[in-house]
Order: C-alpha cells, then sequence, then structure tokens
C-alpha cells in the first residue's frame, strides 16, 4: 500500500477510507503461523499521547515471546468511524517495535465491520501488509442475532445486506465479541484463530495481554 499523511481532516479521512477499503483482500492464510501478536491502545495525558502496546506470542502454546511499545502524540480529533486515525500510527510502531514481524496480528477494533468497511485492523493490515483480524469487545455498525450461549456459537453480522463479520462466543455465557477481517484473511479463519487464541476467558490471548499491559502504562503515567 502506498503511504499516506496522518495529518488529515475528518474529511480527507473519510475519503481515504474509501479508497483504501478496495484494497482489503479477504483471502486464505498462506504459510503456517507460528506467531500471533495483540495490540490495545489507551489514551493518556488528557487524551494528548495515546499508547500502543504488541505481544507477540507462540501460536500454539500462546505463551508470550516479545513486548513492545510505543506513545505517540495524539493529534487527530475524536470522530466516530475514524479511530484508526488516532491509534494506528502507535500500533504501527509498537509492531515494528516487535523482534519479529508477526504472521497473524490481533487488533482490539474493528475491520471490516466498520461503516466504510475500513476500521483499525484493516487499516493497520494494510500498512503493514501482514495478515490481521478485527476483534472487538463492541459492535460499531450492523444486525445481527444473539448467538448461543455455549463456547463458539457465532451468528452473522451483516450491514447493508452484506456479512460484515461474526459474532462469537468465546466463552460459554459471557459476551460475545465482534470478529472481522482485518487483512488477507477468510471470516471463516478469522473466526477459528480468534477461539484458538481464547483459551478460558473471552479475549484472545495476544489481545488480552496488550489490554492489561496498556492499562498498567497509562495508570504509570497518571491515566487520562
Amino acid at each position: 500500500m502506498k503511504r499516506h499523511p496522518w495529518d488529515l481532516t475528518p474529511g480527507e479521512a473519510i475519503a481515504l477510507q474509501g479508497r483504501l477499503a478496495g484494497l482489503v483482500r479477504a483471502e486464505p492464510l498462506v504459510g503456517p503461523v507460528r506467531t500471533v501478536a495483540g495490540t490495545d491502545c489507551a489514551f493518556a495525558r488528557g487524551g494528548q499521547e495515546v499508547l500502543a502496546v504488541a505481544v507477540l506470542c507462540d501460536a500454539e502454546t500462546m505463551e508470550p515471546l516479545a513486548i513492545a511499545h510505543a506513545r505517540r502524540r495524539c493529534t487527530f480529533p475524536y470522530v466516530p468511524g475514524l479511530l484508526s486515525f488516532r491509534e494506528a500510527p502507535a500500533v504501527i510502531e509498537a509492531v515494528g517495535n516487535l523482534p519479529r514481524r508477526p504472521d497473524l496480528l490481533m487488533c482490539d477494533g474493528q475491520g471490516r465491520a466498520h461503516p466504510r468497511r475500513m476500521g483499525l485492523a484493516s487499516h493497520v493490515g494494510l500498512w503493514l501488509d501482514v495478515p490481521t483480524i478485527g476483534v472487538a469487545k463492541s459492535r460499531l455498525c450492523g444486525e445481527h442475532r444473539e448467538p448461543g450461549l455455549g463456547r463458539g456459537c457465532r451468528t452473522q453480522l451483516t450491514f447493508e445486506g452484506e456479512v460484515i463479520g461474526s459474532v462469537v462466543r468465546t466463552r460459554t455465557a459471557v459476551r460475545p465479541l465482534y470478529v472481522s477481517v482485518g487483512h488477507r484473511i477468510t471470516l471463516a479463519e478469522a473466526v477459528r484463530w480468534t477461539l484458538r487464541c481464547a483459551r478460558g476467558v473471552r479475549l484472545p490471548e495476544p489481545t488480552r495481554q496488550a489490554d492489561r499491559l496498556v492499562a498498567r502504562r497509562k495508570a504509570q503515567l497518571g491515566g487520562s
């Protein structure tokens, strides 16, 4: 993907999302997945800084192999649907600070489950050209039936007549997650990997670790 500037107006960012969405590829994974990384973000200093953590895990055992941090000044305003312009630069930097490139990346946010099919996971996946999954705790858009209560139950998330993701129960009787293609993976594979990485808890282990570590970092800096 051709690199773009981040200092855009909201209108320019929306237009860019429309162009980038056509570059996202939903396709089968290529090659073995030996490592999975998870990322999460938090805001500090009254929202003036964005913190990102990337945790690289062994794909078989889910044991953490490496942790990387990034801390950047936040220059883009809060606009619904444009979260990636606030968080993606820090996420990209954190992933780049890992000692090795992950075979698969999970972002705490949306991929194609976005009004313009260009959430954080798709933006980061395109920029890094790495297979990426959006694993969100809440819905941004679309409609769905409630999945069954058992682990592994799922229903389709649809928006404007298109399937944009899957609503997946990763642990029995807990709130489901919203899983979508980020880039270079199919939705079925994204769901399988989300379940594979969720070991007895709601969140997949790589993003659970990132969530815990970025919260700790935010507390050290005095919150937001």
